[in-house]
């Protein structure tokens, strides 16, 4: 049986979604905003697909996706929100999103979908070594301690690590940390990968960000 999480601070649209899921023969743990996200659907635990609300009272729920993502969540993710514009959509799937269905929506319809996510299946979990992001402060932290960091800072640091074995493209990670259409320089990149680094450095992070000169970025384990 497979268990599907929700992550929906609206209750009306959270009765409706547990109720169908459950009567579909679904398992459902469920989080009310986004910090309870990250503690229900950790990797530990078995959830076979995640239904995530973007508008959370305390976090933007795609950043709660990269955070998960960060440290080797590979449930498929289906959005579920208000927000319908094209940008929006971009947004969501750059973050990480597999499906993105906008409210209101019909329950027979989201089922369906769910249910191709389901067949899927997670990927295989990906440790990003020892550095946890936090979605609600926009924070890094590590055995040795907690940076703050900016919502474009923790954006690019949440593309990196969410693919901590493969080298993440310059426009992949400038379509997670920026708007649709912005118009984003090399030297800006570059500029903030040099802050990542250091704010890295400062809490002794076991990985760091290498760089893939005309490539992109990837993520490597520091030695000793």
């Amino acid at each position: 049986m497979i268990t599907i999480g929700v992550c929906e601070d609206q209750e009306s649209i959270r009765t409706i979604l547990v109720r169908g899921l459950r009567q579909a023969g679904y398992e459902v743990v469920v989080a009310h905003d986004g910090r309870e996200a990250l503690r229900q659907f950790s990797p530990d635990n078995n959830v076979g697909v995640i239904i995530m609300d973007i508008g959370l009272p305390d976090a933007d729920g795609r950043d709660v996706v990269q955070a998960l993502k960060s440290v080797g969540q590979r449930a498929p993710v289906l959005f579920l929100t208000a927000l319908g514009a094209t940008h929006d959509h971009l947004a969501g799937f750059a973050a990480g999103a597999d499906d993105y269905v906008t409210k209101p929506f019909d329950l027979r319809v989201l089922l369906a979908r769910l249910e191709v996510l389901a067949r899927r299946g997670p990927a295989s979990a990906i440790s990003a070594g020892g550095l946890v992001l936090d979605p609600v402060t926009h924070s890094a932290r590590t055995a040795a301690g907690q940076v703050r960091l900016t919502p474009t800072e923790f954006r690019m640091l949440a593309a990196i690590t969410a693919r901590p074995h493969e080298v993440v493209r310059r426009r992949s990670v400038i379509a997670a940390a920026w708007p649709d259409g912005a118009i984003v320089s090399d030297n800006t990149v570059d500029s903030f990968i040099r802050r990542l680094r250091s704010k890295l450095e400062s809490i002794d992070s076991p990985t760091g960000i290498e760089t893939i000169r005309a490539v992109g970025f990837t993520m490597t384990r520091k030695d000793g």
